[in-house]
């Protein structure tokens, strides 16, 4: 005979406030990207497992796997700012651990602004010959982009 599991039965897990978006928007807020690596044009993902103690802040970190050239120091920085909620289980003082991928992608190279200059040539009408109907007058521009 079986028990039947009830919700009360499990140890619920904290999350980050407002959900796994407004954790992804906090990374790439605050992530900075290290000059080092800038340089070296090193990219790629730094894995961390951390730990949430009771009250939702992180209280160890570690680099699982890293890049380096700073990136690794920068993930472990960016994951001790994370502040989660945490529910209550039953009274008890829980530390969870989990893991996190920080992405470290290169900045995109801003284009240079194209410079365009517009010439406009205006050309008076060829007069009429005498005796026709007068059309309606309009104006033609040509644009030349040099």
């Amino acid at each position: 005979m079986h028990k039947e599991a009830k919700d009360k039965d499990f140890l619920k897990k904290p999350i980050y406030k407002d959900g796994q978006k407004a954790l992804r928007k906090f990374i790439g807020d605050n992530l900075r990207y290290p000059p080092e690596a800038l340089e070296k044009k090193i990219k790629g993902t730094v894995y961390v497992k951390y730990t949430i103690g009771p009250k939702g802040t992180v209280t160890q970190a570690k680099v699982v796997s890293g890049i380096g050239y700073g990136c690794d120091e920068e993930a472990l920085r960016l994951v001790k700012l994370l502040q989660f909620e945490v529910p209550k289980n039953r009274g008890l003082r829980v530390l969870f651990h989990q893991n996190i991928q920080i992405h470290f992608r290169l900045p995109k190279a801003k284009s240079k602004p194209v410079n365009v200059q517009y010439n406009y040539i205006t050309a008076p009408a060829p007069p009429a010959p005498a005796g026709t109907e007068k059309k309606q007058t309009g104006y033609m521009f040509t644009i030349k982009i040099q």
